[in-house]
Parts: C-alpha cells; sequence; structure tokens
C-alpha cells in the first residue's frame, strides 16, 4: 500500500480545498486530524484529511495543509472553525496530535515519513504491507 501526504498549502484559500475534498469523498473520509506543533516560537496547526484507500490500486491519500493554522487552543480563528463545522456535518472528530515542526527535518519528505510513522504506529492508517 503506498500512503502518500499530498500538500495543498499553508491553510489560506488552500483549506477551501481541503474542505471541498472532505466533503466530495464522504464515502472514503477515514479521519480529520489537526497536528498541533511549534514554528517560530509561534504555536500553529496543520490540517488533515486522510481518505481510505483506493481499491484497487491501494493508494491512501492524506491531504494536509500544514502549520499554517494558528493553534486555535491559542487563538481562535474562523480557518479552524471551518474545519471544525466540516467535522461536525460529516459527523466525525477531529484527531489532535502534537508533533515536532517540519522545519527540524532536512527535507519536506522526511517529515512526512516521519508523520506517516506516527500515524501507523497509533494505528490511524494501515501498517505497511
Amino acid at each position: 500500500m503506498i500512503q502518500r501526504f499530498i500538500e495543498l498549502g499553508e491553510g489560506y484559500s488552500d483549506l477551501y480545498e481541503l474542505l471541498e475534498l472532505a466533503k466530495a469523498n464522504q464515502h472514503r473520509l477515514l479521519h480529520l486530524m489537526a497536528l498541533h506543533t511549534e514554528v517560530n516560537d509561534k504555536q500553529v496547526t496543520s490540517l488533515v484529511v486522510i481518505l481510505q484507500p483506493t481499491d484497487p490500486g491501494k493508494f491512501q491519500a492524506l491531504y494536509i495543509c500544514r502549520e499554517g493554522i494558528p493553534n486555535p487552543k491559542f487563538i481562535p480563528n474562523k480557518r479552524y472553525e471551518l474545519f471544525s463545522r466540516l467535522a461536525e456535518e460529516l459527523d466525525k472528530l477531529i484527531i489532535e496530535l502534537s508533533v515536532k515542526p517540519s522545519s527540524i527535518f532536512h527535507e519536506k519528505d522526511l517529515y512526512y515519513q516521519h508523520l506517516i510513522g506516527i500515524l501507523r504506529l497509533n494505528h490511524y492508517i494501515k501498517p505497511l504491507q
């Protein structure tokens, strides 16, 4: 199975695409996630939409708006509110995790591999097969 993060941006106008992807793929929606971290002394959040793997093909897309949304626990904001409303509309809980910032990784791909490892370890996505 191939599991891949697909970065849409940092959560400005691309957030609307993330919301539409979740709505359009309700039948495949597995999880909605908020990954909290600290970047340059700011508390930020990445929003993630995880879909069920395709069949056939066994490709699992994890769409992400990376580290551009203020952490709602510190700064309430409209963008996170939209994501929260989507979760209510789709009857999903937002899974929240604290993670390391992407800036400590030499390459973005290494950061995404790290996140995939965390998600597999916590059984949010399936292990390698």
